[in-house]
Formats: structure tokens, sequence, C-alpha cells
């Protein structure tokens, strides 16, 4: 892990969008000049549109890292329809175009990751808080770095669930154990619907409990909107987790 990374701006132009799920999209980005942004996972970038009428820079909005530090593009989750921030209602990147400029600033946080020194770890995600963790895992993977990792995430909806299929594979190369806990198991997401037969309700400390049998020997980074990361950050307390194995971020 790098001690100080330099922030940078520069240019990217929209290079894929991807449907993830009824509320989600993904979104990557591949850099103007070609070079691969330099950060460690858990980071994020400050995204701005670019009016196109105007030629101005929007105001920008922060968004994790969802993609490996080698990976040629960087990729996000973003809300389709987000209803808090600056871009209230329809979500800028749904009307973008591929190939669309955008402006991309960072990287920033303290949400970083050292598989090198992480030798046991349990992350805890809610909604698109799951891409650091996605970021992480992939990591842990180009670094055949043989972290004991537990991955528990949460959605509201069974068809909110990010990139499941790739989720499970990579959780397998890994060894990582993977959990979702769904809160709303028997509503359905806009327009559609699926049966769920796994863990339920929200993340508190019985379920970190049943998942995590070592609670005391790892260090939890958790990632989602600020209910979300308050409520686990109290169950891990009334575990006795010491405070300085808990690293949080905040989105929402």
């Amino acid at each position: 892990m790098s001690d100080i990374i330099p922030i940078i701006e520069k240019k990217y132009f929209l290079a894929e969008k991807i449907d993830c799920t009824p509320e989600v999209l993904a979104i990557r980005f591949r850099p103007e000049d070609g070079q691969l942004q330099v950060f460690d996972p858990g980071m994020f970038m400050m995204i701005s549109g670019i009016d196109k009428k105007t030629g101005q820079k929007c105001v920008g909005r922060a968004f994790s890292i969802a993609s490996d530090p080698s990976a040629p593009n960087m990729e996000f989750f973003v809300i389709k329809e987000p209803t808090h921030g600056e871009h209230l209602g329809r979500s800028h990147f749904m009307d973008a175009e591929i190939g669309d400029p955008f402006i991309l600033k960072g990287p920033n946080g303290q949400f970083r990751f050292n598989p090198g020194t992480e030798k046991k770890v349990m992350f805890i995600a809610g909604g698109t808080g799951l891409a650091p963790f996605v970021s992480m895992a992939k990591h842990i993977k180009l670094k055949n770095a043989g972290t004991d990792a537990i991955l528990l995430y949460s959605v509201k909806f069974p068809t909110e669930i990010i990139f499941k299929d790739q989720l499970e594979e990579l959780s397998a190369q890994i060894g990582m154990k993977f959990v979702v806990t769904v809160t709303r198991p028997n509503q359905s997401a806009p327009n559609e619907g699926s049966a769920w037969s796994g863990e339920t309700g929200h993340v508190d400390s019985g379920m970190i409990s049943r998942h995590c049998s070592d609670i005391l020997e790892r260090t939890f980074y958790i990632c989602g909107p600020l209910a979300f990361v308050q409520a686990v950050k109290q169950a891990l307390a009334s575990l006795n987790v010491p405070g300085n194995r808990v690293k949080a971020d905040v989105w929402g």
C-alpha cells in the first residue's frame, strides 16, 4: 500500500454501462491519457459530468472504486434513480452515452486495504457500499494474498444483489465466505420478484456472531448508508470489538 498517493484530476470517457439490478448501474471509465490511476483498494473518486450545452464541469460526487488498481478501466456502482445529493431524481449516468467525457478526481479517503498486512478481515456492506469490497477481493486474488475474508452483504430485495454470480465465483477463487442478507425478502423490487431462502433481516450482533466465530481476531470494514454503518458499529461494540479494529465509510 502506498503511503502517499497524489490526487489527480483528469478526463475519462464512459466506456461501459451495465444494468446490474433494477436499482443499480455499473459504470466503467477509461482514462483519456491511457494511464492507470494509482489507488489503494477502498478509496474513492470524485466524478463530475460535463454539461453538453455549456461544456462546464458539473458538481462532483464521491463514488467508491469497485475495480482493482491493475484494471484498465475504473468501475463504480451508482443508483439509477437517486433521491438525495446534488443529482435529485434521475441519475446523470442513466442519460450518459458511451464515449461521453467525465472528470474524475482522486483518489481520496483513508478507507484503504493492504492484503499484505490484513490477514483476517470481515467486510460488511450495505447496498452500493459493496463497491470497495469488490475492489479489495479482486486485489486479494491478484496478489494471491491468502487473506482470510468474510463478506456480509445486506440488500433490500433478492433482486438487488450486485453481480451475484461474479461475486460467488470470486469468493470461491479466494476462499472468501460470502453471505447475503435480505431485509425485505417478501417484497419485490420494482417490476421484478424473486424467491429468497437465504439469510434475512438487518445486520446485528447475532448475525455477525453466526457467521464469524473469531470476531476478536479480525479487522472489520463497514461501508453503506449512515444508519447502516452506525447500527453495525454499535453491534460490533456490543461484541467487544476494539474501536481500532473497526474501519467505516459512509455513503448516502
